[in-house]
Order: C-alpha cells, then sequence, then structure tokens
C-alpha cells in the first residue's frame, strides 16, 4: 500500500495556465481545454510522442507537451512554438559535401555541409529559447543518408521538417537569391509561403516559394519544406552565406515564420 500511494504522489502534478496550454488530444492541433484555471492539480496516467496524458480533478482527459510540463516558464503571448515538436536538417555532411564555392576545394570553408549545419544550429537554438522541442537529423559533421531524415519527423509527428541548402548554379555567379521549397499542397505549402514572407527583409533577392521534387520533403506526411539560402558559388551571395550576421538574421526570420505557421495549426 505505502508503495502505491508513493507512485500516485509521484504521477501529480500542478500545471500552470501562463506556462501550460492543455489540450484535448496529444499535438498543437488539438482544440485546448475550454476553461482552463490559473493552477491545475493533474494526475499523469500516460504518454504519446513526448506529450503527457493527464486526468483533472473532475475525470477528463487532457493533454500537454512533456517538456513544457517538466520545465514551467512563462510563455509570452503570440508563442506557438512552446508546444511544437520541429525537426531540423542541415543538408548533407560528411562525405556528402554537397556543392562548393570554389570546385574541388577539399577545403570545409567553401563546402554547402559547413554552412547548411551552422544555419540549421542557429535555427535550433533560436527554436530552443522559444520552448520549442527540436531534434537535428544531424549535429555535427558526419554522412546522414537522405531517407532517414525525413523518417525522423514521422517518427516523432513533427509540426514542421526545415531542410536547410545552399544552392549552385552550373557557372560561377550566374545565380542569386533564397528560394523556400514544398513538395505538398496544404500544410506545406503554407509553412512554406509563411516561413518565405519573413525572409524578405535579408539582404539576398528573395525568389519565392516553389514546388521541389526533393526526397526530404517528397517522403515526408509531416509539413516538410526546403530552404535554399543563397547561391554558394556567387560571390555576392557566398559573401552573406558565410557571415554570421547573415546566418543570425536568416535565423531570427524563419522562426518567425515558424511561430506563425504554428499559430495557424493551433488556430490561434
Amino acid at each position: 500500500m505505502l508503495l502505491i500511494a508513493i507512485i500516485a504522489t509521484q504521477n501529480r502534478l500542478t500545471i500552470h495556465k501562463d506556462a501550460v496550454t492543455l489540450r484535448m488530444g496529444p499535438g498543437l492541433t488539438y482544440q485546448p481545454l475550454k476553461h482552463q484555471a490559473a493552477t491545475e492539480k493533474v494526475r499523469l496516467i500516460g504518454q504519446s510522442h513526448n506529450w503527457y496524458k493527464l486526468l483533472l480533478g473532475d475525470h477528463q482527459v487532457v493533454w500537454a507537451p512533456a517538456w513544457r510540463v517538466n520545465h514551467q516558464t512563462k510563455v509570452a503571448p503570440g508563442n506557438a512554438l512552446s508546444e511544437a515538436t520541429i525537426v531540423i536538417d542541415a543538408g548533407h555532411g560528411g562525405t556528402d559535401v554537397g556543392a562548393e564555392h570554389v570546385a574541388d576545394s577539399k577545403q570545409a570553408k567553401y563546402m554547402e555541409k559547413t554552412y547548411t549545419l551552422q544555419m540549421a544550429q542557429r535555427v535550433a537554438a533560436k527554436l530552443r529559447a522559444q520552448g520549442a522541442r527540436v531534434i537535428m537529423t544531424r549535429t555535427d559533421d558526419h554522412f546522414v543518408d537522405l531517407k532517414p531524415r525525413p523518417q525522423v519527423a514521422e517518427r516523432v509527428k513533427a509540426d514542421a521538417f526545415i531542410s536547410f541548402h545552399f544552392d549552385s548554379s552550373p557557372h560561377a555567379n550566374e545565380g542569386s537569391g533564397m528560394t523556400t521549397y514544398y513538395y505538398h499542397q496544404g500544410a506545406s505549402k503554407t509553412l512554406a509561403t509563411l516561413v518565405n514572407h519573413e525572409l524578405t527583409p535579408l539582404p539576398l533577392a528573395n525568389l519565392g516559394t516553389d514546388f521541389g521534387d526533393f526526397l526530404v520533403i517528397r517522403d515526408n506526411t509531416q509539413p516538410a519544406i526546403l530552404c535554399e539560402m543563397g547561391y554558394i558559388n556567387t560571390k555576392r551571395d557566398f559573401k552573406q552565406i558565410k557571415s554570421a550576421r547573415y546566418q543570425d538574421q536568416a535565423a531570427t526570420q524563419i522562426v518567425k515564420g515558424v511561430n506563425r505557421f504554428c499559430q495557424v495549426r493551433a488556430g490561434k
């Protein structure tokens, strides 16, 4: 009996409304609890895709993101990222160097894989600062095959999958600008539109959104986009691509777009 009492006590939690929104299912798209009190005493009765299944005092079942329940800090008005799971994909890696500023340079400072990882890390850090749960397909310079990348988003039921790349033209200094690609209509196209809209203040030309037949967004049933953030073999673009200032500005704008998308998904 003592063991049962201890377990029951351990499963009891306090939810603060200004930190955690209780929802009717395990995900951002489910309706919020209509009349959530400022403080709710709940009991943990299950878990699905890193969302806690909770029982209210009136025996109503609700759900909340586990990472928010475990670290309850006040959420700023308009922040929908704190309930979101985002998969960030740094294109290429390891033996797959991607495009290069200088062909066959054998120097990481000219390789696409270097800057996709830098951009991915900046975006991930800013998303986490807003309370989002972020999973990266790679966190260092190692090879990851294409097929496992969208599978990460499928496995965690991601609210968004964002793959970072840098474009390349057949001849140096021919192309310039940023394009945001989607494969699927619906949520993926909406995500592309909202993220791309926020890229306009950046110093490179915004070429808009377009359909792209890329495996990482094609073989992905979660909302998914691929961002080409400049032409690596164009001098003007490369100056920005390797700049910490550009990377930070781009990451800030991308996070704004993802937050707006999550607001739409949450019905805010």
